[in-house]
């Protein structure tokens, strides 16, 4: 992101805000939809995003890692959205979902693989989230789920056994 564009940002430029908003909606939307389920709560999340980015946007020191923080923010509203709509639910239980239950076919891995994590309960898909595509380490998973390491770990291996069965189930 271009750093004259970030200070125009900081400075409540309302130009700047909405080039940076251009730029950033699709690659944030996605990570919004990996969270949740709800097309209403996945703008929501998104707009609320938006706003901490050109809030605190102050608080950015170097503009080269805008994306990575701009995500990160995201995650969390995600994160926050799910603990507000109900308990997030880590367990181990069945989803009550069955392997012969329909996946849509949206044409590509990635839309695939999306339809899939859709059918996790939302501790489990929310942990996958965090481990295999934000990247962060259990440890850190524990701490913004306020969880233990274990349930982290137990939880990352029921996602990926279910993934696995439907995979084999949809022979994507």
């Amino acid at each position: 992101m271009e750093q004259e564009l970030l200070l125009q940002c900081q400075r409540n430029d309302r130009n700047a805000q909405r080039k940076v908003y251009e730029k950033m909606a699709g690659k944030l939307y996605p990570v919004c939809r990996r969270y949740l389920k709800n097309d209403e709560d996945i703008e929501e999340a998104l707009a609320d995003s938006f706003y901490k980015i050109f809030t605190k946007i102050g608080q950015l020191q170097n503009p080269d890692i805008f994306e990575a923080w701009a995500r990160k923010i995201t995650v969390n509203e995600c994160l926050q959205k799910l603990r507000a709509g109900k308990e997030l639910h880590i367990s181990l239980e069945e989803t009550g979902m069955q392997v012969s239950d329909p996946v849509p076919e949206n044409g590509s891995f990635e839309k695939d693989l999306l339809g899939l994590l859709n059918f996790l309960p939302e501790g489990c898909r929310a942990i996958f989230n965090l481990f295999a595509i934000e990247g962060y380490p259990h440890k850190e998973i524990a701490a913004m789920l306020s969880i233990s390491e274990g349930t982290s770990k137990s939880q990352l291996n029921f996602a990926r056994k279910k993934l696995q069965e439907l995979l084999v189930h949809q022979k994507i």
